[in-house]
């Protein structure tokens, strides 16, 4: 018989929001009368503007005429698109040939374990999303250790004493670096000079930042950084992930992208933008094209105003989640909370308290689900995620039963 991937075999308990789903069916069960609101799983669920999905709706219409039908694509994506994205967020920072279209950043970080193989050392934010962790451990690059954690992986804890960002000291050379800014859980955005630390330390230990832009369009201070490539030397050792999920609403939709440098090499000073081209092309067949037209459509004029607007409406519920916890009735028992105003999760500190634990009370004193911090690594014990993704009604009411939550 076929011996089973020991990476798969390696994992740890279920991955998270697979197990947050199952507590929240059990709860579900045995309390049918519930009304259960998701404070959880950043999954968007407004609409779609108008205008994005028109642009959609007739690609897909034209697919059943002789002139407007189409096969595959490049499987780098749309020429037009590609050229569009750097036109709107890398003038002179990127060239159309470095980005590549995808399915999502989330299938782009799976995939980039497969760029750089088994061999390669990893450092994470911690805490972190956990695609970064777990995708290296099915590809062999991390394994088990017996305790907390991923041997071959190294964490780097951002806490409020360390103001988020992490001691880059213990980062050996040539690593892997997983940066997320604005950060999934944290919400903190790195500033210029942190990016500049970040990049520096990299170029000159031989590191290559894998950096999650995913949450970039939640960023309202002028002052921050909305891509790594604003910072000086970042063409030489980082590649930015990218996604229209958050800001359009395509979490369903799947659109994304990938900043890969003509200017980032391997030790052996090959492109690193020649083998992810091979793996796009040999790995992955394209984006939809009906998809892709959205994508066109949201960074039109009027699609940027819908983005725009659609982001400050989540950005509103960040606020009211944020005034909620704190309240006395939380302020009492010593939970911190932080939410800067950039992103979409309120991170909460409940000190003395176990993530896995709070998330339970949570759920069965105000049918609330949220987000256990240590679900996103060691360094994410005690805190819960609150999510600003949901319905403004279904905000206010969540808001409304938390601010009689007593712990």
């Amino acid at each position: 018989m076929i011996k089973r991937n020991s990476g798969l075999a390696n994992l740890t308990a279920g991955y998270l929001f697979p197990e947050i789903a199952r507590r929240r069916r059990e709860y579900a069960a045995s309390h049918p009368d519930a009304k259960i609101i998701s404070l959880g799983i950043g999954n968007t669920t407004e609409p779609l503007s108008k205008h994005i999905a028109k642009a959609m709706s007739d690609y897909a219409l034209g697919l059943a005429t002789p002139e407007g039908y189409s096969g595959y694509g490049d499987e780098q994506g749309n020429s037009e698109l590609r050229a569009k994205i750097t036109e709107t967020f890398y003038k002179n920072m990127a060239s159309a040939d470095e980005i590549f279209i995808s399915d999502g950043a989330k299938c782009d970080i799976a995939r980039i374990q497969t760029l750089f193989g088994s061999k390669a050392k990893i450092a994470v934010q911690d805490p972190a999303y956990p695609v970064y962790v777990d995708g290296s451990v099915v590809i062999g690059a991390a394994g088990k250790n017996g305790g907390k954690g991923y041997k071959g992986v190294t964490y780097l804890p951002c806490t409020p004493e360390n103001n988020f960002f992490p001691d880059l000291s213990k980062v050996k050379k040539n690593t892997l670096i997983y940066f997320c800014s604005p950060n999934n859980p944290t919400g903190a955005t790195a500033s210029r000079d942190e990016l500049k630390a970040l990049v520096d330390f990299a170029n000159k230990n031989g590191c290559i930042i894998i950096y999650d832009a995913a949450y970039f369009a939640f960023i309202r201070d002028e002052n921050l950084p909305k891509t790594i490539f604003e910072i000086p030397g970042a063409r030489t050792c980082a590649i930015e992930v990218n996604s229209f999920s958050k800001p359009a609403g395509f979490t369903g939709v799947r659109v994304g992208w990938t900043v890969v440098p003509n200017d980032l090499k391997f030790a052996d000073g090959s492109l690193v933008n020649k083998d992810w081209n091979r793996i796009m092309t040999t790995l992955f067949n394209g984006a939809s094209n009906i998809a892709q037209a959205g994508a066109l459509a949201a960074l039109d004029e009027q699609g940027i105003k819908d983005m725009t607007a659609q982001v400050d409406y989540y950005l509103e519920n960040g606020r009211i989640i944020k005034t909620t916890l704190d309240g006395e009735n939380f302020k009492k028992h010593g939970v911190e909370v932080y939410f800067t105003g950039n992103g979409p999760y309120v991170w909460a500190k409940f000190p003395g308290k176990t993530s896995w634990d709070v998330f339970d009370k949570i759920l069965r004193e105000c049918n609330v689900v949220t987000t256990p911090g240590s679900g996103f690594g060691p360094a994410g014990e005690s805190f819960i995620r609150f999510s600003s993704f949901g319905h403004r009604a279904d905000i206010e009411e969540a808001c409304a039963r938390l601010s009689k939550f007593q712990l």
